[in-house]
């Protein structure tokens, strides 16, 4: 039986695409054990990962270096018979609590001077691996392997038995379908379609019979609350759930219309059909890793620019997709859901 930990990235999405991951390490060792190292708020959504055989708090803040609790928890993780520690994080700090842990193999790609931390650091050729969910999965192969072809898709496993007491809790039913919106982006406002786009959508969502629930952290209240003013039978549910209550609920979803987001991976994972509008960033990186996928974005000189605010002042890459464009691409995928 092979132990293996993998210390895990700290925004949804990156997460979400570590599942790529962890299914490459499943088909490759036969009795695997595999525990994830993650922060507080991703335990829920481990939870609902297969391949996932124990999910760890990492009580450390964003940022937090903390010599002495990093020493403690690497001591402790070092007791417990890993053979291998996969260090998904970029950082120095993570690099440093894996060299604690004195576990035999430490890997992970080569950044911030972190050489002489891991014994297995690798110089990232992005050429070779253009996506992260690529960059995630070669770490569980050895250096130079070639990567599954296509690699396995990310999963999450939604708890319908959950569904019926959180909608009860909510207010909410499930008499007619539902189209998501998920409004809000951590990166910045140069990834947030606007408000008022949104808000035609979900205009004629309500019209043509679906009910629009809005999916977000506390964070997206103000985005939510303005597509709320101009949509008004849109439902705010941003801040009242739990990240994996929104999974749960997600999963009961007709269709999703996403930023590029955490969010946006979930309901990929989750195989909703899905409309993605990018912005600042760009499918070429992190895509929507699903099959029943469009895609949008404007094609001009300044983007994609990867920038958390638009550098130039006036955000065209977003207020030029038209909300007639992305309704037409949701009417697409519904048809298809139907036929």
């Amino acid at each position: 039986m092979k132990r293996i930990l993998v210390i895990g990235p700290s925004w949804v999405g990156d997460l979400v695409m570590a599942h790529s991951l962890f299914q490459c390490l499943r088909q490759r060792h036969a009795g695997l054990q595999l525990t994830v190292l993650a922060p507080r708020w991703s335990l829920e959504l481990l939870e609902r990962m297969p391949d996932v055989d124990q999910a760890l708090e990492l009580p450390l803040q964003h940022g937090e270096l903390a010599l002495g609790k990093r020493w403690r928890l690497a001591r402790a993780l070092g007791r417990q018979g890993f053979e291998q520690v996969i260090v998904l994080p970029n950082s120095f700090k993570t690099g440093l609590l894996a060299r604690f842990t004195s576990i035999a193999e430490r890997s992970g790609w080569r950044g911030e001077a972190r050489g002489w931390l891991l014994n297995d650091c690798r110089r990232l050729d992005k050429s070779r691996y253009p996506l992260m969910v690529q960059r995630f999965a070669a770490l569980g192969f050895p250096v130079g392997a070639l990567l599954p072809e296509p690699l396995p898709r990310p999963r999450l496993q939604a708890r319908a038995e959950a569904v019926p007491a959180l909608l009860q809790q909510l207010g909410l039913s499930l008499e007619r379908p539902v189209l998501a919106l998920c409004a809000g982006a951590e990166f910045g406002p140069a990834k947030q379609w606007p408000p008022m786009h949104f808000a035609e959508v979900a205009e004629r969502a309500a019209a043509a019979g679906l009910q629009v629930w809005l999916f977000g952290s506390a964070r997206d209240g103000a985005a939510a609350e303005a597509i709320c003013r101009l949509a008004p039978r849109a439902v705010n549910l941003c801040g009242r759930t739990t990240l994996g209550q929104a999974v749960d609920l997600l999963a009961v979803t007709a269709a999703v219309v996403s930023n590029d987001s955490g969010l946006m991976h979930v309901a990929a994972a989750l195989a909703r059909p899905l409309v993605v509008v990018y912005g600042s960033t760009s499918p070429a990186f992190t895509p929507p890793l699903a099959a029943r996928v469009a895609v949008l974005s404007e094609s001009l000189a300044c983007s994609p620019c990867f920038q958390r605010e638009c550098p130039l002042g006036h955000l065209d890459c977003l207020r030029r997709l038209s909300p007639t464009r992305v309704w037409e691409a949701l009417q697409d995928l519904l048809a298809a859901e139907q036929a």
